[in-house]
């Protein structure tokens, strides 16, 4: 029945999004700690979970079409409108299920996926800063915080 083949097709896309969340938890955490080093690795499986999830979206998609032809909905039938037609109360019930649990972990996310970028744009502005500072002079402060004794050395051996 392709309404069991949709469902199985569903209940591997809502593991993908576990673990496109789990994955982002991870990026989150070594972009917090300052464990930038393995940022990169971690991006990159953020990237394989993203095409997976697109791979097993075509197949989902097709399996929708199936459905809907089966149930009598048109072809473009969403998994809302499914839960909706669904022949029986179990169909209804594994339906529905799926549809609030991917709408869950779409929802958590999206907000994941928010916070992450605006860690990683911190992350970079500091980076940015401490660069651009890498080129200053060093020397004496006077109290008032200005630069006494001219000039002093450079960490680098040009301005930045």
């Amino acid at each position: 029945m392709a309404a069991t083949d949709l469902s199985m097709q569903l209940l591997r896309q809502r593991e993908l999004l576990e673990l496109m969340l789990f994955k982002l938890e991870e990026l989150e955490m070594l972009v917090t700690t300052g464990r930038t080093r393995w940022v990169q690795h971690a991006t990159t499986e953020v990237e394989r979970v993203a095409k997976a999830l697109a791979s097993g979206a075509i197949l989902r998609d097709t399996m929708f079409v199936d459905v809907a032809t089966e149930w009598g909905a048109p072809e473009a039938t969403t998994l809302r409108e499914l839960v909706e037609i669904a022949p029986t109360e179990a169909w209804r019930e594994v339906m529905g299920s799926h549809h609030a649990v991917m709408t869950g972990l779409a929802d958590e996310i999206a907000q994941k996926r928010n916070t992450v970028n605006q860690h990683l744009r911190t992350a970079l502005r500091v980076t940015q800063d401490t660069i651009a500072g890498l080129g200053e002079p060093t020397g004496e402060y006077a109290a008032s915080g200005a630069l006494v004794g001219g000039g002093g050395s450079r960490l680098l051996d040009v301005q930045v």
